[in-house]
This record gives structure tokens, sequence and C-alpha cells, in this order.
């Protein structure tokens, strides 16, 4: 059991300031930096808005997606009321 959890301890990836590799998107290959300022907002603000990624998704909330990973794809997560709670790539 204990070589167990230290063969998982050592798979877990850590960046200089602590932060875990899942934790914060290290390449931000889909750009999804750029578009943090829509956090709080309503999904609906992005209608018309030309986005630079090759893939964009919209998820309302409690919608059904796809379990692929796709780093290059611009993901909008909106919550009960239609706000966008978090903008990832994946």
């Amino acid at each position: 059991m204990l070589a167990a959890l230290m063969t998982l301890a050592a798979c877990s990836s850590t960046s200089e300031n602590g932060a875990t590799a899942s934790s914060v998107d290290a390449d931000d290959t889909c750009g999804a930096s750029q578009y943090q300022n829509y956090v709080g907002k309503p999904l609906s603000s992005l209608d018309g808005v030309q986005i630079d990624a090759r893939q964009v998704r919209t998820i309302p909330y409690n919608a059904a997606v796809t379990m692929d990973f796709n780093l290059t794809r611009l993901n909008f997560l909106g919550d009960r009321d239609d706000k966008i709670t978090r903008v990832y790539c994946g």
C-alpha cells in the first residue's frame, strides 16, 4: 500500500510556485487567459464575439458534453443563472 502511494506521489507534478499541473493551464494552448474577463458575465455576452481559437465550446449549466480532452479547445462554462463561471482549455 505504501509503495502505491509513493508511486502516485511521484507522478504528481508541481510548478515552481507549488501549484499542481492540473490546477494551472501551463501552456494556455487555447488562449483562455485572454478571455478571463468574461467570468461573471452571461453566456449570451459571447454572441457575435470573434474568438481566435480553433474550437470554442459554451457549456450551459447541466449540459451534456463529450469527455474528450482537447487542449486547443476554448471552453466557457455557465452556471444555473447562465453566468460564465470558468474559462479554460480542454
